[in-house]
């Protein structure tokens, strides 16, 4: 009984833990790029887009659809990094716990 009164506290801990790790992600901001830097991307913790910035040299009307495809790929540069935080604190915050393989967290 008394290891379950623990683990049950472990689980209030660790649940706190996660949240506070969440709020401090939701916090984050992370810059991709794309065509050398010529578009950047900064987005948020939570996805949101918070700035583009598009070189001018990229505004001519018969390149309309690279400058498309550069802010795709800016964004797509920006969610990677956010995501790679996540997982790296994900990882520093669960190291040692007997996770199941495939149990993906946060839930």
């Amino acid at each position: 009984m008394k290891d379950l009164i623990g683990l049950m506290g472990k689980a209030k801990e660790m649940q706190a833990k996660f949240q506070a790790m969440q709020e401090e992600i939701a916090g984050l901001e992370a810059t991709g790029q794309a065509g050398g830097g010529l578009v950047q991307v900064t987005i948020s913790g939570k996805f949101e887009m918070k700035s583009l910035k598009i070189d001018p040299s990229l505004f001519k009307e018969d390149e309309v659809e690279i400058l498309e495809d550069l802010i795709l790929a800016a964004h797509n540069d920006a969610k990677t990094k956010v995501e790679a935080i996540m997982q790296e604190k994900t990882k520093a915050l669960t190291a040692g716990l007997p996770i199941p393989p495939g149990m993906n967290l946060p839930f």
